[in-house]
């Protein structure tokens, strides 16, 4: 038992049933608790346990950034100290989740340049550590002093597996001595994040370092290194590619394969632009043109050295499988030359054959987000308002989530806001997700009328219970003043569900305070540069 929990432990059961380890001479036993429980907070927040005297630690690094507004300092500390509401029954009030509140402030004090407040690192670690979600932005606010505290507790030594090169100094890129000295001797932490810096800053540089010790790195290490080489991919990169689908790694080749095909213009890509070309086609013998399919017979060894996957998952056909990667990794430039010169509109739109329109716009689906083409994401999406609400291929939530991810903000939220105008809130959460924040004017007050229309059915709120913790985070502020006419109970319907609609007036309430509450943050911050 550590020496907090003793104090704890001493607190629960009380002095009189069992007394505090360390006493104290001239002191009450309740004294004496509360005493050794303050010395034992700070030592918590200082982030130092107790051990033997040792050297001094060099100072704190400075941090230039310019010092938060008083207010916002307030503020982040009441952010802080809040912890997530308790309520039974799925009723949380009508009060702010603060926490959720917090990562919304971190960027906006970072996209302000604002530093953290020392006396706040340690409350922004331990937020940190208990939210992945949250360290990204976390530890750039905190900065390079939290990374000094971090080496004193094993709990916050996340902060320094998260920092490039484990919170190590990168050299120059330009002292090309110490960058190759790193690259030859140092961790492989320290090496992944030199690689990485040297990637932004001068992309044939970094394959080039990466090239000559390639041949002697372990396979873990070279998927890893791999994977940098997606900053600033280029054809430049192709030849080094090419020679890594013949690594003695599956998943070093995969990786290559995935890469090259994202070059439109490589030898892998056209190579899957002739086989993918060769099972796909035109039928003009009906009464219109029909796309048929044939899949391929074998995955040879030409296939496999190019990405594709032999075995397939449970419960996946062979041949359906091997059709689904060439598809996806054939530039999608084929298919207008292939399929008779047209547009990815008419193509998506063309009968398929044999039941493989599923495969087949799955397939060109995953390839439009490898490849970033906004038009054959529109095709594939059709048009939000439609019947059958999921594209004119009829793809899954996620992957209409992944290629709306392809496509600008502003057609993002009109096309969200089309499909919950038409289809209703309870397929659109994943959509939503994926749009920026704040929503659109067009998009929140989708969501709004929807939640609308569902209260005014009667539903309980409950099953909008992640829509509506979207949009309190999402919702821009400016339209609380929308959401005071449904504040009030409303009056209930014969077939609602009993209490349904005191429920809805407190879910109101809580997101009309919370955005007025963000308006607050955000005023407190002060304006965004730019």
């Amino acid at each position: 038992m550590t020496a907090w929990e003793d104090l704890v432990t001493t607190a629960l059961l009380g002095t009189d049933r069992r007394p505090p380890a360390t006493g104290g001479a001239g002191r009450e036993a309740p004294v004496a608790l509360l005493d050794d429980a303050a010395v034992a907070t700070v030592r918590r927040r200082a982030g130092l346990r107790p051990a033997r005297a040792a050297d001094r630690p060099e100072p704190a690094p400075e941090d230039p950034r310019p010092a938060l507004p008083a207010a916002a300092a307030r503020r982040l500390a009441m952010l802080l100290s809040d912890r997530p509401g308790t309520g039974g029954g799925g009723r949380r009030g009508t009060s702010p989740d603060l926490m959720e509140l917090l990562p919304q402030w971190l960027a906006a004090a970072n996209a302000r340049g604002f530093a953290a407040p020392p006396q706040t690192l340690p409350a922004l670690l331990d937020a940190a550590r208990g939210r992945t979600d949250l360290r990204p932005a976390a530890l750039v606010f905190a900065g390079p002093r939290a990374l000094w505290l971090a080496r004193f507790n094993q709990d916050w030594r996340f902060a320094l597996r998260a920092a490039p090169g484990g919170g190590a100094t990168l050299p120059d890129p330009e002292d090309t001595d110490a960058v190759r000295q790193l690259w030859q001797e140092g961790l492989f932490a320290e090496r992944v994040a030199l690689l990485g810096a040297l990637r932004a800053r001068s992309p044939e540089a970094a394959r080039e370092l990466l090239a000559g010790t390639w041949a002697t790195e372990r396979a873990e290490d070279r998927l890893m290194f791999l994977d940098s080489l997606r900053t600033g991919l280029s054809a430049g990169d192709e030849p080094f590619l090419e020679l890594a689908l013949s690594d003695r790694s599956r998943n070093v080749r995969t990786t290559a394969a995935e890469l090259l095909s994202t070059l439109p213009g490589s030898a892998l890509a056209g190579r899957m632009a002739v086989r993918a070309g060769a099972c796909v086609g035109i039928d003009r013998t009906g009464e219109g043109p029909v796309i048929v399919v044939e899949a391929p017979p074998e995955c040879d060894p030409g296939m496999e050295r190019d990405g594709v996957v032999a075995k397939p998952p449970t419960g996946r056909g062979e041949r359906s499988w091997w059709l689904g990667q060439l598809v996806e990794a054939a530039p999608l430039s084929t298919w207008s030359a292939r399929l008779g010169g047209r547009t990815p509109g008419e193509i998506v739109a063309l009968p398929v054959a044999d039941d493989w329109q599923g495969e087949l716009h799955a397939a060109w689906c995953r390839a439009a987000v490898r490849q970033g083409d906004a038009a054959w994401a529109r095709a594939l999406l059709g048009v939000p308002a439609a019947p059958e609400a999921g594209g004119p291929g009829a793809v899954s939530l996620a992957e209409r989530a992944k290629l709306l991810g392809t496509l600008d903000g502003a057609e993002q939220a009109g096309w969200v806001a089309g499909f919950i105008a038409a289809h209703g809130l309870s397929e659109a959460f994943q959509l939503l997700g994926v749009c920026d924040v704040p929503w659109s004017a067009g998009l929140g007050r989708a969501v709004v009328d929807a939640l609308n229309i569902a209260r005014d059915a009667g539903s309980y709120p409950w099953s909008f219970s992640g829509v509506m913790g979207l949009a309190e985070r999402c919702l821009d502020p400016a339209e609380a003043g929308r959401l005071d006419a449904l504040l009030a109970v409303p009056d209930e319907r014969e077939d609602a569900s009993p209490g349904a609609g005191g429920y809805w007036a407190e879910a109101f309430q809580r997101l009309a305070t919370t955005l007025r509450l963000r308006a607050v943050m955000l005023a407190e911050l002060g304006p965004a540069d730019g």
